[in-house]
């Protein structure tokens, strides 16, 4: 007979392993509820123009942490599963320690709360800092009125 045959390794490297699992790493649903308060949020949508992120950094999905190349492809995230699925996750709201010590005993356990979640409003060129909370919560009529506007002031210059 012959020798006992050694275990193959088929090309696995632990070290290679942690390396694609660490770059794969997401921010958490509790980062990322803190990227969503108003303060927070208004800052990663309008980032300074950065070389380094994808797009120069001005395309960003609050909820899923991710850099996009250009606003279509932000549109397009927007539809896919990753997104909506992120969303859902996102209804309840994170745990906190009170929670945890009132779920071990030490108090009456409260389930946490739904919240409503929605896709993020896209800007669309027209961010000033100083009209901040109005420029971003924009409705499509106001748009055609201040368009219709503009025109009526050409018109009569």
């Amino acid at each position: 007979m012959g020798q006992p045959q050694r275990k193959k390794r088929r090309g696995r490297c632990a070290y290679m392993q942690r390396r694609i699992r660490l770059r794969n790493r997401k921010r958490d649903l509790d980062q990322i509820d803190g990227d969503l308060k108003e303060e927070n949020a208004s800052k990663l949508l309008h980032q300074e123009f950065d070389f380094d992120k994808p797009g120069g950094g001005q395309h960003y999905c609050l909820h899923c942490a991710r850099y996009f190349i250009t606003v279509e492809a932000l549109h397009g995230h927007f539809r896919t599963k990753v997104h909506k699925r992120r969303l859902k996750a996102l209804e309840l709201e994170p745990h906190t320690i009170e929670e945890s010590e009132r779920a071990g005993g030490l108090g009456n356990y409260i389930p946490p709360k739904k919240r409503k979640m929605q896709t993020q409003p896209v800007d669309n060129g027209t961010y000033n800092v100083k009209e901040e909370d109005a420029d971003m919560k924009v409705d499509k009529d106001a748009d055609m009125k201040v368009e219709k506007e503009d025109s009526k002031e050409m018109e009569i210059t």
